[in-house]
């Protein structure tokens, strides 16, 4: 080969080099595309973690309201409980009901107080067994 051709093949082949150089680096579009990715995927994962955290946190509201819901409907039921026993003891006349307390917790029954006679103890015992919900009676009354 003469020494023109030689250079033309040289600089053909730097054109050719250089060609597939410039190919292979990023141009400033594709590196930017590449950041708005890597950016939204961030942003939707961070998006992703707050929604958990958020479910989480209502779901734990929830739960709270539940067991207070629960709490005030057992209050209610005891109040209710104690309401319909002493009202039984108004109305029977062996007993006082002046003389006869009746505290209800978690639906267990508590009786205290002096009574006349045995017959009355007897008696405010079945009253309280026979309210509906009753689970138990604790029985505290003493004969005077």
């Amino acid at each position: 080969m003469n020494l023109t051709h030689r250079g033309y093949f040289i600089v053909i082949i730097m054109a050719f080099v250089f060609g597939f150089a410039g190919c292979q680096q990023e141009g400033k579009s594709e590196k930017a595309g590449k950041n708005i990715d890597q950016t939204t995927e961030k942003a939707v994962q961070k998006i992703d973690e707050a929604s958990e955290k958020a479910g989480n946190k209502i779901e734990g509201a929830g739960e709270a309201i539940n067991a207070k819901v629960e709490k005030a409907g057992e209050i209610m039921d005891d109040s209710a409980i104690t309401a319909k026993i002493k009202a039984e003891i108004l109305s029977d006349p062996l007993l006082k009901v002046s003389q006869i307390n009746v505290t209800t917790t978690n639906n267990v029954v508590m009786l205290s107080g002096v009574v006349d006679s045995r017959q009355g103890i007897d008696r405010a015992v079945e009253i309280a067994n026979s309210v509906k919900n009753v689970k138990s009676v604790d029985n505290g009354l003493v004969v005077k």
